[in-house]
Order: structure tokens, then C-alpha cells, then sequence
């Protein structure tokens, strides 16, 4: 069975498929979530500090808007900036778009909703391995360095591997996106 998800999980890389994504063996770990949660106080923008790679974030700037529907949901906005040099000298385009994926586990496992949020999302894959994602939210377009750490550490005490997390570049960012 070992040797089946090794070679389906090189076969995917491969493929591409895993590109930046966060592959291990086993499956998900089950991180407790923040005990009453409240999410009217969750809800405004966020912004990310550090995240774990993947295929669907790319751009600089990442923010994530939570508001409440009509219907009593809420909803998310993921905005981030992209920038792709054109064929002219010193002529850049910036796209920003909405990202539509489908539902996943999002799972909120700390939050002080006025500082940081510390969230992780992770996929089972056949039973064998899985993907998972972890971000490091703030209120503000920085984090003191400690705090990230002490976040990390978080993860880490759940067995979620923080080794390839990487910083969201904040700097230099449009005031309103």
C-alpha cells in the first residue's frame, strides 16, 4: 500500500498537479478549532502573513474579506495582486480577480479577532496522503516576527509541517483593494 501512494504521489508531482502544493503521507491531521468561535467578530478584512504554498496563490498584497450575506451565511473575498511585466520597458499590468474554488475545510484553530487568525485546511487523498494549507492572518499588513513564531509552533504542536511556509509580500500595496 506504501509503495502505491509513493508512486501515485510522484506521479502526480509529475504531472504538475502537486506544484506547490503540500503533500504527506497519512491523513489530515485534526487540529482542534477556536472554542466559541465567534464569527461576527471574525468578520472585515484580513490580511496574509505567511501561508504554506499553493497552486491558487501566486500574487502579492493576499487579503481575505469576511461579511454576511442576506441569508444569514457568511461569504469570503480572497483578493491578491498579480503583476506581470509587459513587453515594454517599465510597463506592468495588475489583474485582480476573484478567486472561485470549490468548498473545503477551513478550519479557524486560533484567533484573538482583533490581531491574528491561524487557519488550516487540509484534503485526504485516496486514503493514502493528503494536501494541506495553513495561514497566518492579521488584522494589519504586519506581524511582529514573535508572534508568527509562536503561531507556527501552534501548527507544529499538531503535527502540521510549517518547514515550507513562506511570507505574503504586504509592502507596497494599493490602499483599497
Amino acid at each position: 500500500m506504501l509503495g502505491i501512494a509513493a508512486r501515485l504521489s510522484v506521479l502526480l508531482g509529475l504531472l504538475g498537479f502537486g506544484k506547490g502544493q503540500m503533500f504527506h503521507m497519512g491523513p489530515c491531521p485534526d487540529p482542534p478549532v477556536q472554542e466559541n468561535f465567534n464569527i461576527n467578530k471574525y468578520l472585515g478584512k484580513w490580511y496574509e502573513i505567511e501561508k504554506l504554498p499553493s497552486t491558487f496563490e501566486k500574487g502579492s498584497c493576499i487579503q481575505a474579506n469576511y461579511s454576511l450575506k442576506e441569508n444569514g451565511k457568511f461569504k469570503v473575498i480572497n483578493k491578491e495582486m498579480l503583476v506581470v511585466q509587459s513587453q515594454l520597458p517599465m510597463v506592468f499590468m495588475v489583474p485582480f480577480f476573484l478567486l472561485v474554488m470549490p468548498s473545503a475545510p477551513y478550519w479557524v484553530i486560533s484567533t484573538d479577532y482583533e490581531n491574528y487568525s491561524l487557519v488550516y485546511s487540509c484534503t485526504n487523498i485516496l486514503w493514502l496522503f493528503h494536501i494541506d494549507y495553513a495561514w497566518i492572518l492579521s488584522r494589519a499588513p504586519e506581524m511582529h516576527p514573535e508572534t508568527v513564531e509562536h503561531l507556527k509552533s501552534v501548527l507544529q504542536s499538531y503535527k502540521i509541517d510549517t518547514e515550507k511556509m513562506m511570507p505574503t509580500d504586504q509592502v507596497n500595496c494599493p490602499p483599497e483593494m
